[in-house]
């Protein structure tokens, strides 16, 4: 084989999947700004005035960082916050926000419709606890500062399972080390995913990281246990059980 042939020939699946092992600093991704949108939705419009109080774009987001508790909630430094990473819906988000009144929640979202929908939820709830943003997860280090954050939820995440795609998956080695740093000692970090083939690549990653295992579990409602009583499960996630899809969770303590 040329020189020149071996420099094109695909990477294989073992060096595709060990990405996070040689790359120490992610490529910051590409996000639209939410005021250069040419089209506007009623989605986007209610981030930056129905809800801008309480619901802040990809500009306005990083502007809290280290003052989420003072600059957005007004309380105490020693108020739990609680970071939920892609919200989706917003089912998880109210759902905590509701039973934790004590606790504050920041949820982190993409896509303006399910964004607006989690914020609302909360609202509707008459929630003082809740905010939102909308940010990407690899930019998590420029929106916490280091001791900021109490307990992470990352919920059934993309699984980006085509060969050329590990690299897009949030639970990875370098997110996960900025997690440990922005969290307080004795705080958790779950992660559930429907996906056996990410679960288990995550579990390599997650070796890693300087976090301690609490609790894994490759059928999460196979046995009765205090996670599988604690547990929320979502829409989807109701759909995916009764599917007989089995629902791979972990708990990470620092």
């Amino acid at each position: 084989m040329s020189e020149t042939a071996a420099q094109n020939t695909p990477k294989s699946r073992q060096e595709k999947d060990d990405y996070f092992k040689t790359v120490k600093v992610l490529k910051r991704p590409e996000v639209n700004l939410t005021r250069t949108l040419p089209r506007p939705t009623e989605y986007s419009l209610a981030l930056d005035n129905e809800y801008k109080e309480i619901a802040f774009n990809e500009e306005r987001a990083p502007e809290n960082k280290g003052q989420w508790r003072s600059k957005v909630f007004k309380v105490s430094e020693d108020m739990p916050l609680d970071v939920e990473i892609g919200t989706g819906a917003g089912n998880h988000f109210a759902h905590w926000a509701i039973k934790h009144p004590e606790r504050l929640l920041v949820g982190l979202e993409l896509k303006y419709k399910p964004l607006i929908q989690s914020i609302r939820r909360a609202k509707v709830a008459s929630c003082k606890n809740a905010a939102i943003c909308r940010y990407h997860a690899f930019n998590l280090d420029l929106l916490f500062d280091k001791g900021e954050v109490n307990n992470v939820f990352i919920h059934f995440p993309d699984p980006w399972t085509s060969p050329y795609k590990p690299k897009n998956r949030v639970v990875n080695r370098i997110i996960l080390d900025w997690i440990y740093e922005m969290q307080r000692p004795g705080s958790f970090l779950d992660f559930k995913t429907d996906s056996r083939e990410y679960f288990l690549w995550a579990l390599e990653e997650i070796k890693a990281s300087k976090y301690k295992i609490e609790f894994q579990t490759l059928n999460l409602y196979s046995e009765n246990n205090k996670y599988k009583e604690e547990n929320f499960a979502t829409g989807f996630e109701k759909i995916f059980t009764k599917q007989g899809i089995e629902i791979n969770y972990i708990r990470l303590v620092k």
